[in-house]
């Protein structure tokens, strides 16, 4: 009997999409599966439509990455406006404020920048994927009701302003962000509108990295497209965390999901490598064993 074509199978790897704006992180995705050919594909760290730049994409068996790789600190690119707020924090939702900003100086923008810089309390803009008794709290804002979420701890490591314009009654920054995974970077705009006394809201917001992947490494979906351009398993794990390699005897051991004694000081995931260069796992030190978090059979 005649056989029909084997099922194309995706490789095991990540994608570095620059996200155009107008798209959502799951439209991203959805092309995704188009263009390599299988549903097994995920994101890690949403973003929201009106941003662009670093999406990090896992196919098949990477995306057993997502959740650690969406952990690691990123770089973004903003433009704020002083002296208007909006219901969302962006410039997508309705004008809740206006208020001149002409008379804040450099000097009070400067020292509003210090406030939030460094480690401190965010209160997450309502209109975010978060969840509140299992509903996404913009699901709730679009209802009709007033969500207010409790402030969590983050850490900006960076917050500069590059460019400052002032336009009649309003003032737009250009600031370059680092920061922890979960700072919102409309919430630090709405801050620090708030903290001068005129509103702020986001205007423009372009993520530029990821952890170790960065606008250099990524491609459009039209580029992908033409050319899958992916960043395999081993690779990415290289790339994104500390790497640890073992004989053939200890990967045994790791592959069937044994923890190994380390000397490494209790900090975050590492690949853990066999001799030939196969990712095997990536584990946690703690209390001097490596437990594994992803064992790749």
């Amino acid at each position: 009997m005649a056989r029909g074509p084997r099922a194309r199978t995706a490789p095991d790897g990540i994608v570095v999409v620059d996200k155009p704006a107008g798209l959502t992180s799951h439209d991203v995705v959805a092309r995704m599966r188009r263009i390599a050919g299988t549903r097994k594909v995920g994101h890690a760290g949403t973003l929201d439509p009106m941003a662009t730049g670093v999406l990090i994409l896992g196919l098949e068996r990477a995306t057993r990455l997502l959740g650690h790789l969406a952990l690691h600190d990123k770089t973004y690119e903003a433009t704020i406006r002083l002296g208007v707020s909006t219901v969302t924090d962006d410039a997508e939702g309705d004008v809740v404020t206006v208020a001149s900003a002409a008379g804040v100086t450099d000097s009070a923008v400067a020292q509003g920048i210090a406030a939030l810089t460094g480690d401190i309390l965010q209160r997450p803009s309502s209109v975010s994927a978060i969840k509140v008794d299992g509903v996404r709290s913009y699901a709730r804002v679009r209802s009709g009701e007033d969500v207010d979420l409790p402030a969590r701890p983050v850490t900006v490591s960076e917050l500069r302003v590059v460019d400052l314009r002032r336009t009649d009654d309003v003032i737009d920054l250009d600031v370059v962000v680092t920061c922890s995974s979960g700072t919102y970077i409309r919430a630090l705009a709405r801050d620090l509108g708030a903290s001068l006394g005129v509103g702020g809201h986001l205007t423009a917001l372009r993520r530029t990295r990821v952890g170790a992947f960065g606008l250099d490494r990524a491609r459009t979906l039209e580029q992908l497209e033409e050319s899958l351009d992916l960043v395999p398993l081993a690779d990415a794990v290289a790339a994104a965390f500390p790497r640890v390699d073992v004989d053939d005897a200890t990967a045994t051991t790791v592959l069937h999901g044994g923890r190994l004694a380390t000397d490494l000081a209790d900090a975050g995931p590492v690949g853990v490598f066999a001799p030939d260069g196969r990712v095997l796992s990536l584990a946690e030190p703690a209390a001097g064993v490596l437990k594994p978090l992803v064992v790749f059979s």
